[in-house]
């Protein structure tokens, strides 16, 4: 086997032809095989410098749509008021993912939810049953702004959540409220606020989320995340300024007077599920309840999110589609079908009956679920490709098991991996989606048969679409 600096001479000449990605077609057919795309070990590296301070392709300025810039919370082009965040560490990242994964998989299987600390696990059976259960741990914000005049509030998102929330005041310091850069968000100097009233439709359709008893007459809400953070106040409803030109008038949230748990810095969070509460229903009479997103490959870019068409056919050119499936036992969930996986260009050997349960696509999820004999083909195939070429492998980090250490290469060269779902729409994934941390970016969960996660690493740089039907995939969109 040829040494680590013939092998980084032979891949570099390569590189050259295949972009800084690996995505266009390479003339040097003998340096990269088929099935395998070269990338520079340092696209690896985190930046810190923002490089795309605004993503938002012009033409998808233009029809009905609003749309809003997404940054990773924690990255150089996250909003100022976020960006001084300390960025947790990859094993912090993990544990809460794995607390996120775990948690979206009950929910989904129809078993009750379940805290994730020993005093809130011990505290669990004297909850109210009427607390939602949501889940926490979020990578991804955008700012709008809420009341007249409009005061900015940056928001984490959520397709895993319904009802979306911000801090208000009256919020006395910690326990009650957590701390944020931004002001508190004030009712009383908001022209358009109102609270919502005890008894009304607007309040029963809070369902889960309602909570026990009202105060003042004031319709309350109450969610309880998965990770043990939780918010409670008063439901109700003011102008959200999503653009210059675009507003939602009436928009009913939480308006949140008491709060712990994980959300430090941020101002609240921004529902995106597929029930009532949530932003997409709440302005599908003006939207058409599509929405696109695409989340930047590194927090050192930017990408976006839009609600609405996004052009004035409303049609949806370039995008790999997929049947949007049910979920009866949690209906917040964007849930689809995987079919298949192949690796270097070679389908795996899984049965279907693995994949049977359905994949949710999920943003709050960072690395992708699969069942297990999923998963042991996966892994196998691709350590098999990548030892074809000697790189070192590193230990396991947390909950990922196949790592690798590239100091010293110029650059690497990595087996493609494809997912394929329902109706053959197939997403092939660029280095980035394949390789996290240093490791590649999926894990075992669950059981066959049971449900998958797609989690946001293998959904960057896609732009992914969401109608009432369907999901769609395009590629290299931000």
């Amino acid at each position: 086997m040829s040494s680590p600096a013939v092998r980084r001479v032979v891949l570099l000449s390569s590189l050259l032809c295949a972009g800084a990605l690996g995505f266009l077609p390479c003339s040097h057919a003998a340096a990269v095989a088929p099935g395998y795309v070269a990338v520079s070990a340092a696209s690896f590296v985190p930046s810190s410098t923002c490089s795309s301070p605004d993503p938002v392709p012009p033409q998808r300025r233009n029809g009905t749509s609003a749309v809003l810039r997404l940054t990773h919370r924690h990255g150089p082009c996250a909003p100022s008021r976020a960006s001084s965040l300390a960025a947790p560490s990859v094993a912090d990242t993990l544990r809460a993912d794995q607390r996120r994964a775990e948690y979206i998989l009950r929910r989904v299987s129809g078993r009750a939810p379940q805290l994730w600390d020993s005093k809130a696990a011990a505290a669990a059976a004297t909850v109210p049953a009427s607390w939602g259960y949501d889940i926490g741990t979020l990578n991804y914000v955008v700012t709008a702004s809420l009341g007249t005049p409009g005061v900015a509030q940056t928001m984490e998102v959520d397709t895993g959540s319904d009802l979306s929330w911000v801090q208000c005041k009256p919020c006395s310091a910690a326990p009650s409220c957590y701390s944020q850069k931004d002001p508190l968000f004030d009712p009383a100097q908001s022209s358009s606020y109102a609270a919502v009233p005890c008894g009304g439709p607007v309040c029963a359709g809070l369902g889960i989320y309602a909570a026990s008893a009202c105060s003042a007459a004031q319709c309350g809400y109450v969610v309880s995340y998965g990770d043990g953070s939780n918010t409670t106040g008063v439901y109700s409803s003011d102008t959200l300024t999503l653009s210059a030109s675009s507003a939602v008038q009436g928009f009913f949230f939480g308006c949140g007077h008491a709060q712990s748990g994980l959300f430090n810095g941020v101002d609240g969070l921004l529902g995106l599920g597929r029930e009532q509460p949530s932003l997409v229903e709440q302005t599908a009479g003006t939207y058409g309840g599509v929405f696109s997103y695409c989340l930047p490959t590194k927090p050192s870019t930017a990408g976006y999110l839009t609600l609405g068409v996004g052009g004035p056919s409303g049609a949806a050119p370039g995008f790999s589609t997929t049947q949007l499936l049910p979920s009866p036992n949690a209906p917040t969930y964007y849930v689809v079908m995987l079919t298949g996986i192949s690796v270097g260009g070679q389908q795996l050997s899984v049965p279907a009956s693995a994949f049977a349960g359905g994949t949710v696509v999920d943003t709050g999820t960072v690395v992708t679920r699969l069942p297990p004999t999923a998963y042991a083909a996966l892994r196998s195939a691709f350590r098999s490709g990548m030892a074809s070429y000697g790189y070192p492998t590193a230990p396991s980090n947390g909950i990922l098991d196949t790592c690798y250490n590239f100091a010293g290469y110029g650059t690497v060269t990595l087996p493609n991996v494809a997912l394929t779902f329902g109706s053959g729409a197939t997403v092939t994934l660029g280095a980035d989606g394949i390789l996290s941390f240093g490791c590649l970016a999926f894990a075992p969960s669950g059981s066959d048969g049971g449900m998958a996660i797609l989690g946001n690493v293998q959904q960057r740089s896609f732009e992914v679409r969401i109608d009432g039907t369907s999901v769609g995939f395009k590629p290299s969109s931000c």
